[in-house]
C-alpha cells in the first residue's frame, strides 16, 4: 500500500505547486470565466475568475506519468508500457478540451470548437484507445457484470462501438457536472478513488498507479477550486477527468459499474435530456434550470450544500460499487 500513498502524495504536491505557478499566470492573461445572465444570480460575481485551469491537471498528470513510466521501465517494463493507453486517452481528451477553451477565452471565439470538430476529436481518441486495448494490448472484449461476479464476452463488432460510446458518454456527463465550485472535481475524485480501490483489490498495478496519479492531481487542484473558487477547470479539466474515469473503467472491464459509482454525472445528463425533451413538447421547463445542480441552487441550496450532498451520494454509490465486485 505504501507505493500508492507515495504516488498520491507526490502527485498532490506537484499539482499544488503547479497551481500556485499557473493560476497567477491565467489571471495575468485575463483568462476569465463568463457567466450566463439567465443562471443563478450568485454566479454573476464569478465573472473574471480564471478558467482553463484544467491545464494544471494536464501538466501534473503528464509530469507524474512520465516520471513513473521512466521509473517502472527499469524494473517492470510491462507495467510501464501498460500505462501508455490510459495516459493517451486522458491527456488526449484534456488537449481537445484545451483547444476548445483556448479558442473561447484566448482567441475570444465564443463558440470555441464547433460541435462537429469537438466530437470528431473525441471520437478519434476514443476509437484509438479502444483499438489499443483490443488489438495492441489484447485486453479482451469481456465486461464484468456487477453483483453477478462474472464476465460476459462480447463480439468485437459489438464491444468496440459500445466501449467508444461509454467513453463519449462519460466525458459528456462529467462535463455537464462541472458548473459549481468544486462539484465536478469532488465527484470525479471519489469515482476515481472507487476505481483505484477496485484496482487494488484485483491487483491491477497499472490502473492503481494511474488512478493515484489523477486522484492526487485532482485533490491538489481542488484546494483552489472549492467555493469560492480561485480557478475553474474548463473543458480542459472536465474532459480530462472524464477520459480518465472511462479509460480506467474500460481497462478494468467494468464500464457497467459506472452506472452505479458515477450516478451523479448520470443524473446530471438525464436532467438535461428530460429538460430538453419536456420543453420541446410543452414549451415549459421541467426543472428550474438544467443540469440539475442548478435546479437545486435556484431552489435555495447554496453551492457548498450542493457539493456536499452530491459528493455524499457519490461516496455511498461508490461503496456500493466496490461491494458489487
Amino acid at each position: 500500500m505504501s507505493f500508492q500513498v507515495k504516488i498520491l502524495l507526490l502527485s498532490f504536491v506537484t499539482s499544488v505547486v503547479i497551481s500556485i505557478i499557473v493560476i497567477p499566470i491565467l489571471r495575468k492573461l485575463k483568462v476569465g470565466q463568463s457567466e450566463r445572465d439567465d443562471g443563478p444570480k450568485s454566479h454573476l460575481n464569478k465573472k473574471g475568475t480564471p478558467t482553463m485551469g484544467g491545464i494544471i491537471l494536464i501538466i501534473s498528470t503528464l509530469v507524474l506519468s512520465a516520471f513513473l513510466y521512466i521509473d517502472y521501465s527499469a524494473d517492470e517494463p510491462e507495467i510501464a508500457t501498460r500505462l501508455l493507453p490510459m495516459i493517451f486517452v486522458t491527456l488526449g481528451f484534456g488537449i481537445v478540451g484545451f483547444v476548445d477553451d483556448f479558442k473561447k477565452v484566448i482567441l475570444h471565439n465564443t463558440d470555441g470548437l464547433s460541435p462537429k470538430a469537438k466530437m470528431a476529436g473525441l471520437m478519434i481518441i476514443a476509437i484509438a484507445y479502444v483499438g489499443m486495448l483490443v488489438w495492441v494490448f489484447h485486453n479482451g472484449t469481456d465486461i464484468y457484470i456487477p453483483f453477478a461476479d462474472k464476465f460476459i464476452n462480447l463480439p468485437v463488432w459489438i464491444y468496440v462501438p459500445f466501449a467508444v460510446a461509454v467513453i463519449l458518454a462519460t466525458t459528456n456527463a462529467v462535463n455537464l457536472t462541472d458548473g459549481i465550485d468544486g462539484l465536478s472535481t469532488s465527484v470525479t475524485t471519489i469515482i476515481l478513488t472507487a476505481l483505484t480501490v477496485i484496482s487494488i483489490i484485483w491487483n491491477v498495478k497499472e490502473t492503481t498507479i494511474f488512478g493515484c496519479i489523477v486522484i492526487g492531481s485532482a485533490l491538489g487542484f481542488l484546494l483552489f477550486n472549492l467555493h469560492p473558487a480561485h480557478v475553474f477547470m474548463g473543458d480542459t479539466g472536465s474532459l480530462l477527468l472524464g477520459g480518465a474515469i472511462a479509460g480506467i473503467a474500460l481497462y478494468l472491464k467494468i464500464p457497467l459499474l459506472l452506472l452505479i459509482i458515477a450516478i451523479v454525472p448520470v443524473i446530471e445528463t438525464l436532467s438535461v435530456i428530460i429538460q430538453v425533451a419536456y420543453y420541446k413538447k410543452t414549451k415549459k421547463r421541467f426543472f428550474k434550470m438544467a443540469p440539475i445542480h442548478h435546479h437545486f441552487e435556484l431552489s435555495g441550496w447554496n453551492e457548498d450544500k450542493v457539493v456536499s450532498i452530491f459528493s455524499l451520494i457519490t461516496l455511498i454509490a461508490s461503496i456500493i460499487g466496490v461491494l458489487a465486485v
